[in-house]
Formats: structure tokens, C-alpha cells, sequence
């Protein structure tokens, strides 16, 4: 059995630790655009994400999160788009919010979502 020397345990463990803060999220900010009705837009940024489906989950973070500001409890994904540039991630999103359950497949009960989004230590605001 190949013995370790405590130097490169403690090397290893520190250099785990710092990659692991580099590469830690950083959520921006979103602010909702009202579109009419019932439907909102929502631009979202975020830097460290390894793929979209972070970013996504992001914005349902965001979306949930205003449901819950406006009174609603739920909210609909019309449509996402998610894209990088230079480190940087931008989705560009369109739900509906509503008090009531929205028909359709991609709905989102907002309680249940923000509960999750806290769990995961993602942002809802």
C-alpha cells in the first residue's frame, strides 16, 4: 500500500477547494418586463454555469420567486432561449403568471419551486 505524504493530501484538498469556489455561480440580477396580459419576460445573466440547464434553473428561480411578489402562485414557460458569450450566460424567457394552475405541461407551482430553489442555494430574486 503506497503511502501518501500529508503535504500532497493537504495540496490536493486546497487545490479541490479553491476550484470549487472558482467556479461557485455568480447569479445576476432580472428584472420582469410586463408583455400584456398575463405574460412577462424575463432576461436573466450568469457567470459560472457549466450548462444551460443551470441557467434555466435559474430563471425558474427568478419566475417562481415573482410569482410569489405578485400574488400568484404559478407561472408557465412559454419559451427560453439561452445563450453564451465570453463567459457569460443570458437567457432571454417568457412566462405567464397566474393565481390559478395553467393549462399546459410546463407549468411551475411557485411554493414548491422557491422551497426547491432554496434547497439548491439558488437565488429567486
Amino acid at each position: 500500500m503506497a503511502h501518501t505524504p500529508p503535504a500532497l493530501v493537504l495540496t490536493g484538498g486546497l487545490l479541490t477547494a479553491l476550484s470549487a469556489c472558482a467556479s461557485a455561480p455568480i447569479y445576476g440580477g432580472a428584472e420582469p418586463v410586463g408583455m400584456g396580459d398575463d405574460l412577462y419576460g424575463f432576461l436573466v445573466t450568469m457567470k459560472g454555469a457549466r450548462e444551460a440547464a443551470e441557467v434555466e434553473a435559474y430563471v425558474t428561480c427568478v419566475v417562481a420567486g415573482y410569482a410569489l411578489e405578485k400574488n400568484a402562485g404559478f407561472a408557465r414557460r412559454v419559451r427560453t432561449n439561452v445563450k453564451e458569450e465570453g463567459g457569460v450566460w443570458i437567457a432571454d424567457a417568457v412566462y405567464s403568471i397566474s393565481p390559478t394552475l395553467p393549462r399546459g405541461i410546463k407549468t411551475i407551482d411557485a411554493e414548491v419551486a422557491v422551497a426547491d430553489c432554496a434547497e439548491r442555494g439558488i437565488p429567486t430574486v
